[in-house]
């Protein structure tokens, strides 16, 4: 008896194991996925995947890839911060700045033409895949005129990413794709 009540506490305890842990349930009643958590030597990593898969899409809907451009990433990575420390995902800066007040700033010499922006535990092509799936975000990143991409983020301790994605036309490039084009 004592040997079958030991067996059976052992698969008791052994089928607990395996059972899935309740999922955790945020403020808004869904349940937390689970936490991204953005390491320092995969930001590099992190930034051209979304230059690929923009590019990947971009293609596919017949317009031309765009270029990493260190202005619009800079751009993209203070409004990222700015929206963690003001508790919001909007286009405006603490200080009243628009994107395109945001992008002169940082040195872009071209014209924005659109700026996405996030709230999320979710990655990065996660959160490219929602801008896809909404036709106003979409039309930003298929934009025909865009040459040129800013990607970044802010993780907060809690894991909270908040993503800004900027895109420019430069005429600098477009004509020196053009010119490549034509020799």
């Amino acid at each position: 008896m004592l040997r079958i009540f030991s067996l059976l506490l052992v698969a008791l305890v052994t089928l607990s194991a395996c059972a899935a842990p309740a999922p955790i349930i945020g403020a808004d009643g869904k349940p937390i996925q689970k936490l991204y958590r953005i390491q320092p030597r995969n930001e590099a990593k992190i930034q051209f995947r979304v230059l690929d898969s923009v590019n990947a899409l971009r293609l596919a809907s017949g317009a031309k890839p765009v270029a990493m451009n260190a202005q619009l990433t800079a751009a993209a990575a203070t409004h990222s911060r700015d929206m963690s420390v003001q508790n919001r995902p909007w286009h405006f800066g603490s200080d009243g700045s628009s994107p395109i007040e945001r992008v002169a700033r940082a040195g872009y010499s071209g014209e924005m033409t659109g700026e996405l922006i996030s709230e999320t535990y979710e990655t990065e092509l996660e959160t490219l895949a929602a801008w896809m799936d909404q036709p106003d975000t979409r039309r930003v990143i298929l934009e025909a005129d865009a040459t040129d991409l800013g990607f970044s983020w802010y993780q907060e301790e809690t894991g909270k990413i908040w993503w800004t994605m900027v895109l420019g036309e430069n005429e600098a490039v477009l004509d020196t794709l053009l010119g490549a084009a034509t020799q």
